[in-house]
């Protein structure tokens, strides 16, 4: 019951407070163009206000050239009512998020790590045309950030050390939650440069295709698997 408790408290803290809100957020010197230009997806998504996509183009859209984005979906979804372990393992994901080879004729060279915020994907591009896509949960209004980064390090079942600005704006975290199924951090992690920012598994599956994180990337556990094991350190990552 208390490793519960003190998942849920974290949890809150990555996805429900503002626990990065001293950072500023990245932008690159690097030029980023919008040539995805991969096969489009069934949007599952139902209209709705504008919850993010003004904020994002507001503070990247016209550095970056991107063009007007559809809104971005509600923020949070429903939570099952039972444990984040048992949660996770009935959770059905939907299938627009699922792990899929799909068509890419975009610039970026194989190994490259494409993060499309606005529609909640990630992109690894392959060889001969093609790119793995995984669904992701994103950052909420405020906490989303742009740029090229590279993957500075790898981690299994990493721990959790919440940053001290993070402690002070909610002392009731745990100064220290080591690895496992019910950390918020999942079962891997690969850190974004020298900032705070990971791409991570998640005991929140059902967060996937949300805005809910302070700025990091949240997949679930099975595709953050696959997708560490596909990477290596210095792996380049674009973040639009």
């Amino acid at each position: 019951m208390q490793r519960i408790v003190a998942s849920a408290l974290v949890a809150s803290a990555l996805g429900t407070s503002p626990a990065h809100a001293q950072l500023v957020p990245f932008r690159s010197d690097a030029p980023i163009h919008r040539d995805l230009r991969f096969a489009a997806a069934e949007d599952p998504r139902a209209p709705s206000g504008n919850l993010g996509g003004g904020f994002i183009e507001f503070l990247f859209g016209d550095a970056l050239g991107l063009p007007a984005r559809k809104p971005m979906r509600p923020l949070y979804p429903a939570q099952p009512a039972y444990g984040p372990t048992e949660a996770a393992q009935q959770f059905e994901l939907n299938s627009v998020y699922r792990r899929q080879v799909v068509d890419y004729a975009g610039s970026e060279k194989p190994g490259t790590i494409i993060i499309d915020t606005p529609d909640y994907f990630l992109y690894l591009v392959l060889e001969d045309g093609k790119a793995l896509r995984y669904g992701i949960g994103v950052g909420r209004p405020g906490f989303t950030w742009a740029g090229v980064k590279r993957i500075s390090a790898k981690r299994e079942w990493p721990d959790w050390r919440p940053p001290e600005q993070m402690l002070q704006r909610r002392p009731d975290l745990p100064h220290y939650m080591p690895g496992g199924p019910e950390n918020p951090l999942g079962a891997r992690a690969m850190y974004l440069g020298d900032t705070l920012y990971r791409i991570h598994g998640s005991n929140e599956p059902w967060t996937i295709g949300t805005q809910v994180s302070s700025g990091c990337i949240r997949m679930n556990n099975q595709d953050v698997i696959d997708l560490y094991e596909r990477v290596r350190i210095g792996t380049r990552v674009v973040v639009i």
